[in-house]
């Protein structure tokens, strides 16, 4: 069997050598349809404009809206405020004052089919925002279907090796996936100007959203930003529509976990928590209740990742073998309520609070629980008073995303002159701060004087909580400074900025490119050439040919000498008269290329007695006499 490209060179080596007298044939700037460069002719007309107005804008694409809705029952009518605490809302610290962002998203509550439209109106008008009404039976399918019972598993290194450890993949919620990301994407066409407006699409619930967007417009401005961990190959192989997925996000311009990009917090928030009255009159509660006692915090959603009833037992461990801790050591650990529902999430609800109960009917006695479990939703001030009191916080998780809760804990330990007041700490008094985070959560190596732990080894992190709470306070301070100024200068406002960056100079060429849509549904993607690039054809080899005196040819053997497919893998006598004849020209120097063996590669080539050969990627050379 010969390849193309051995047919080409059987025209070359016969002599056949036309003249060069064809102008290359100028490449039109924009085509979207399927089929090979070569095969296609005439003008493209999708040059990926719209009709929007021209401002541009920075374009926030999420599951969620950053918004708090309420209806009341009464007058019927809608109300709608802005959530203070949505990382989609504090990013815009990171652009420009005179830049437009528009959210894209849905809403955590359900609106009438008859209310959309009002609703619609009212949110673009005040808030800025575009909702999208997936209707309930396809966004049940979607997000507590395929998102969080396929996906959020399998990204967490889960595999639905039976029944009762994640569901078996369905076709049909697949297919809402896709349906849903369709919405979303004519959503953001809705308010699109292509031309000079960036999209900035937010993790692993719109993921193949960058296709639809780019089929629709060449040359958007897009990126893709990952919250959540990504798996290794092994794993993520097991997905049926890996490769849709994988094929969709390389529509984008910008996958920014690719890039370690850590996402900061707000410090203005944060902050400003710290100064609220109700903080230092939590505060205040806090001191009394656990007056002589030693605080290590924990803040967790209740979830089977988190790791949350290996902490636990990491601290059952370390009263069982420090009884001088007994008594003076509090765990108070936060359940921030569950994102997602289901039998596994019951069991570790379950089991988190059957552990507790052991715990403190062990090493508890009247005036003293070792284990203080909040399980319910906790305002955030009153975090930031647990946060600013704790000797040490423990993020614990068997594999996590980013998890800002360390870089919350640091800041509330640095204080403010308010929250120092409330502690009854004096002017000036410099702050510790000890940690001890699992190395399976993103902010692990961030954080440089933190204790890494391997969360599945309880011994190793009851020891390591035990070295955090007796650490000698200048180590404390040594570390939390390195920690604070990190954290401090790494805010949300940098993570933001730094990811436009990234995205502007990813996207500063799209208008000098002519680009080429090849592909349907989901393996849709765009080739982009630049204005001079020019189809290497016959023509142009033969010319060049024709006119040197001397010339080096390097072929690769297998797809370019034999065809890839090809069964038997020796040469063919085809094949071996066409090198023979090329070898013959004297200003002709010819080798061949592989990563085949020497000795199999000499013996294929023993009659082409001119041939170079560089076996082995060029591991072993054979020259001929006359190079």
């Amino acid at each position: 069997m010969v390849s193309s490209s051995c047919i080409s060179l059987l025209d070359l080596a016969s002599g056949n050598m036309m003249n060069f007298s064809q102008a290359p044939r100028a490449l039109p700037r924009i085509m979207t349809v399927p089929g090979i460069i070569s095969d296609i002719d005439g003008d493209g007309t999708n040059d990926g404009n719209s009709d929007a107005p021209s401002t541009v804008k920075k374009i926030i694409v999420s599951n969620f809206l950053p918004l708090n809705a309420q209806k009341d029952l009464k007058s019927g009518k809608w109300s709608f405020s802005f959530d203070e605490d949505s990382l989609l809302l504090q990013m815009k610290d990171g652009f420009s004052e005179n830049t437009e962002v528009v959210y894209v998203g849905s809403l955590r509550v359900d609106v009438d089919t008859s209310e959309q439209e009002e609703v619609s109106q009212q949110l673009l008008e005040e808030f800025n925002c575009v909702p999208t009404f997936i209707p309930s039976e396809i966004y049940k399918n979607f997000y507590h279907g395929f998102c969080k019972h396929h996906l959020w598993p399998l990204f967490h290194y889960m595999l639905p090796m039976c029944p009762d450890h994640g569901n078996r993949f369905d076709r049909l919620l697949w297919q809402s996936y896709v349906s849903t990301n369709k919405i979303f994407a004519d959503k953001v066409m809705e308010v699109i100007n292509s031309e000079e407006d960036y999209v900035w699409v937010h993790d692993y619930h719109l993921m193949v959203l960058p296709t639809f967007l780019r089929k629709r417009f060449n040359r958007i401005k897009l990126g893709f930003f990952l919250h959540s961990p990504f798996p290794s190959s092994e794993i993520y192989r097991t997905l049926p529509v890996r490769d849709e997925i994988l094929k969709a996000l390389l529509n984008a311009d910008l996958i920014v976990y690719i890039k370690i990009l850590p996402v900061g917090i707000h410090m203005g928030r944060v902050e400003s928590a710290l100064n609220h009255p109700s903080s230092s009159i939590k505060v205040k509660e806090i001191q009394k209740q656990f007056k002589g006692k030693r605080l290590v915090v924990g803040v967790d959603d209740m979830d089977i990742f988190k790791g949350i009833s290996l902490k636990l037992l990491a601290m059952e461990h370390l009263l069982q073998q420090n009884s001088g801790m007994r008594g003076k050591l509090v765990l108070v650990q936060i359940v921030n309520p569950a994102r997602s529902s289901g039998k596994a999430v019951q069991e570790a609800k379950m089991e988190t609070h059957t552990i507790t109960k052991r715990i403190n009917d062990t090493f508890g006695f009247p005036g003293y629980e070792p284990v203080v479990l909040i399980d319910r939703h906790v305002p955030f001030c009153e975090k930031t008073a647990y946060f600013a009191l704790a000797e040490c916080c423990i993020v614990n998780a068997v594999r996590d995303g980013m998890n800002l809760i360390p870089y919350n804990y640091i800041v509330c330990r640095q204080g403010t002159p308010k929250m120092d007041e409330a502690l009854g700490f004096a002017s000036g008094s410099r702050h510790t701060s000890s940690l001890v985070v699992s190395e399976f959560t993103g902010c692990s190596p961030s954080l440089s004087g933190a204790i890494r732990v391997n969360p599945w080894d309880i011994e190793a992190v009851a020891n390591a909580l035990n070295v955090a709470i007796t650490m000698p306070d200048l180590e404390k301070q040594l570390r939390h400074e390195k920690h604070y100024r990190f954290v401090s200068s790494h805010d949300v406002a940098y993570w933001a900025r730094s990811f436009m960056q990234d995205l502007t100079r990813a996207c500063e060429d799209h208008y000098s490119k002519r680009c080429w849509g090849i592909g349907f549904g989901l393996n849709f993607r765009i080739l982009s050439l630049s204005p001079s690039f020019r189809k290497l054809s016959n023509d142009y080899i033969i010319s060049a040919y024709k006119r040197t005196s001397k010339r080096a040819i390097f072929l690769d053997y297998d797809g370019t000498v034999v065809a890839q497919t090809s069964i038997p893998k020796t040469p063919s006598p085809e094949v071996i008269s066409v090198l023979n004849n090329l070898c013959s020209d004297p200003r002709n120097n010819v080798f061949i290329v592989s990563g085949r063996g020497k000795k199999s590669l000499s013996d294929w080539f023993a009659q082409c007695e001119n041939l170079g050969i560089a076996a082995e990627h060029g591991y072993f050379l054979r020259y001929v006499n006359r190079y």
